[in-house]
């Protein structure tokens, strides 16, 4: 007896197989056939399940009874396609259920043949709509974690804050795939649209300006309370009409407004605007874009603060700047006052004197011109005896009454000095600022000295300064010519306190050496101490944490006291070797015997660090006589820097030999080290006080520029000579001394 057909099957023109309808209606996979006319032959009961409605109600039916025109098409199209080929023909295609829910389905539709010969077409579906979930939840984490990323990733490469905002807007707008993205900013300095994104940076779209978007008090108040603002709609929104009547002229379909608040402050609104078309805000979009505003807030606070930091360093800058070209100027004054006592020192030439004094005040003072005037008391005159000028009449032998200008000549009896502009022209000159000093000494006024500039120049304190010492010395060079014993007294004086001036900086360092050590000394006391507390504790159970915090902070006060006294005793080395005053005690040294010894401290640390330090010697040395002191600290240096800055893995190698040059023997250090290399530009500047080769110090172990800079000094005192050549991840110190070192004069 034949098995009766399954439920859902039709013959199609002639009996099916009904054992095959049997097993196609058992299995869990949705299954139906169709005919060359598209209708469905057979569907088992998962597919009428899916398709929701039961089988026997479909069969006959086509797609297009079923379902919309753009589904029934897609069903079409698979059929033609599988009739049309020897394989299957695969294709996606939307269907919804019985409770109208949508699900994304993968028909396969393979050719089949009827007993009766009718080309059938067997269509199996595979539901993915769970898959293709899954799939849209992680590339929307994909893309939240692409985004926040992206703006970290500016946060770490740049504190602009504009910059930050301009990447946000951007990356918020390609996220959530609108058409506008906006930063609006409260703040005063930078109130309104400070970034914008728009896509395809269309002409025919409106584009909101900083005069767009007004927004209203009430909305202020609610957005400073972090309130957000989420419109899928605008034309069904509640909205206030002059607001919804700016929106309407932007073209705005949709918006979501979130504020960025931090503490009280309303930094500003990221606003996502939708021109095309209303859209639906998904709460997964909301958190993220609150996300990216509580990110943003922070990194605009900390970008202010950034800001504010930048500006007090600049502040800084600019003092020290202004200090350092104070101090450039002095140095200037200095020389050309120095160089004007030199020459009343050497030579008893009053003329040549004094003419060299007007001539260098006038220039350093980039002066129009200058002159001195000598007095006759008794005569009550004032004679120009010595001139300078760049252009302009001369003045020279120029014979003035002081009776005359009782308001000139009064103060300057007086020995006070003054500068003023004319106020009628001179007939020479035009209008002139001056100023004028008396020449005086202890004894009484002996003439006056004129500078003469622009009438919109003033003459600062440091330029008076230099024209009363310049005055000064024109009395002494005066005196000396009138009474040549007592001006000799005056110079040594001169002499004295220029000695005074160079052991200034010496007498500073002891001073500053002299609290220091007795720091020292009590820290060592203090470690004793502590040392018998800890040990006589130890019974009492004595907290292990208080132990090393206490131990900690010991080590601390050790380590940066010798830091200090470092410091000190290089600025005291610098300052004798800059005034010729640094001890210099020759010895024969058996480099062979001395040095290998002395290095093995290097080796130990060097290999403490994962470096290594080797030690080549020239199979014959000789016997250096030098400042054995010197020597070492000069080694020290060196290799105390090669350890700091060598990376670990690479090498470090001192290479001692004699060297030969025009006949007298020298020997030569060689010190190189890898992993590291010194910039061309920066090479001549390393030998320089307190100059820190930058980026060079990537592991921060400090210093204070005062090595190299020492090494040279204490180098060119010994009679040799130091270089530098770096490049290819390679650095090399060489030092060149005398075997016999002479002694300085």
């Amino acid at each position: 007896m034949a098995a009766a057909p399954a439920a859902g099957f039709v013959a199609a023109g002639a009996m099916f197989d009904a054992a095959l309808a049997q097993v196609l209606d058992a299995i869990a996979v949705p299954v139906f056939i169709q005919d060359g006319q598209h209708r469905w032959c057979f569907l088992n009961q998962a597919c009428g399940g899916l398709m929701g409605d039961a089988p026997e109600r479909l069969v006959g039916q086509t797609p297009s009874d079923r379902f919309e025109p753009a589904v029934a098409r897609t069903f079409a199209a698979g059929v033609k396609g599988a009739l049309a080929g020897d394989r299957a023909h695969e294709y996606q295609v939307t269907l919804p259920d019985a409770a109208g829910k949508q699900n994304v389905v993968i028909a396969k539709a393979s050719p089949l043949q009827a007993p009766s010969g009718e080309p059938l077409v067997l269509t199996t579906l595979q539901n993915i709509t769970t898959q293709r979930q899954v799939s849209q939840t992680l590339k929307r984490q994909s893309e939240r974690e692409r985004l926040l990323g992206a703006i970290a990733q500016h946060l770490l490469q740049s504190m602009n804050p504009e910059e930050l905002l301009q990447t946000t807007v951007n990356e918020v707008r390609r996220f959530l795939k609108i058409d506008w993205a906006l930063f609006y900013s409260f703040d005063p300095d930078y109130q309104g649209v400070v970034a914008e994104s728009v896509k395809g940076q269309s002409s025919a779209m409106a584009r909101p300006g900083s005069d767009m978007l007004s927004f209203i008090p009430t909305d202020l108040t609610r957005y400073r309370q972090g309130e957000m603002l989420m419109i899928d709609d605008i034309s069904t929104a509640n909205l206030p009409p002059p607001y919804r009547a700016q929106l309407h002229q932007a073209q705005v379909q949709a918006c979501l407004i979130i504020p960025i608040v931090q503490g009280e402050a309303l930094y500003g609104l990221v606003c996502a605007l939708n021109q095309r078309q209303p859209r639906p805000w998904h709460p997964w979009e909301v958190e993220t874009l609150q996300e990216v505003a509580t990110q943003v807030g922070s990194a605009i606070k900390q970008a202010r603060l950034y800001s504010q930091v930048q500006q007090l360093n600049s502040d800084l800058e600019q003092q020290v700047t202004q200090r350092t070209q104070q101090l450039q100027t002095a140095l200037d004054f200095e020389a050309t006052l120095k160089r004007i006592t030199d020459r009343v020192r050497d030579s008893l030439d009053v003329n040549q004197i004094m003419q060299t004094a007007v001539k260098e005040l006038t220039a350093a003072l980039t002066a129009k011109g200058s002159n001195a005037a000598l007095y006759d008391l008794e005569q009550g005159t004032s004679t120009i005896y010595y001139e300078y000028n760049s252009s302009g009449p001369a003045y020279q032998g120029r014979v003035s009454h002081m009776e005359a200008f009782p308001e000139v000549y009064d103060q300057l009896l007086n020995g006070q000095y003054f500068q003023f502009c004319s106020m009628e022209p001179n007939p020479d000159r035009g209008h002139v600022a001056m100023f004028a000093c008396p020449i005086l000494d202890d004894r009484g006024v002996l003439g006056d000295l004129w500078l003469i500039n622009g009438r919109d120049h003033g003459f600062r304190d440091i330029e008076i300064r230099l024209v009363q010492q310049v005055a000064n010395q024109c009395a002494i060079a005066i005196r000396q010519a009138r009474l040549y014993q007592a001006a000799q007294s005056q110079v040594e004086e001169l002499e004295r306190l220029n000695t005074l001036k160079d052991d200034f900086l010496s007498t500073v360092s002891h001073e500053l050496r002299t609290p220091v050590t007795s720091m020292k000394v009590a820290l060592q006391l203090l470690g004793v101490t502590l040392s018998q507390e800890f040990d006589l504790s130890a019974d009492q159970d004595k907290p292990k944490a208080e132990q090393s915090r206490i131990s900690r902070y010991f080590h601390i006060l050790q380590e940066e006291c010798e830091r200090e006294i470092s410091l000190i005793n290089d600025l005291l080395d610098l300052q004798r070797l800059d005034v010729g005053n640094h001890p210099l005690r020759t010895e024969p040294i058996p480099l062979k015997q001395w040095l290998p010894p002395w290095a093995d401290s290097f080796v130990t640390r060097a290999k403490s660090r994962d470096q290594t330090l080797e030690l080549i010697m020239a199979p014959s040395l000789p016997v250096i006589h030098t400042d054995m002191a010197s020597l070492e600290r000069v080694l020290a240096e060196l290799l105390n820097n090669a350890c700091k800055y060598t990376p670990p893995g690479e090498r470090i190698t001192l290479d001692v030999a004699s060297i030969a040059n025009q006949g007298s023997s020298l020997m030569q250090f060689t010190l190189t080290n890898t992993g590291i290399s010194i910039p061309p530009e920066e090479q001549r500047r390393i030998f320089d006080k307190f100059y820190r080769v930058p980026s060079a110090d990537p592991w921060k172990q400090g210093g204070t520029g005062l090595g190299l800079a020492l090494v040279k000094k204490l180098v060119q005192y010994l009679g040799g000579d130091i270089g530098v050549t770096s490049g290819d991840r390679s650095t090399c110190f060489t030092v060149t001394l005398p075997t016999q070192t002479a002694l300085p004069l």
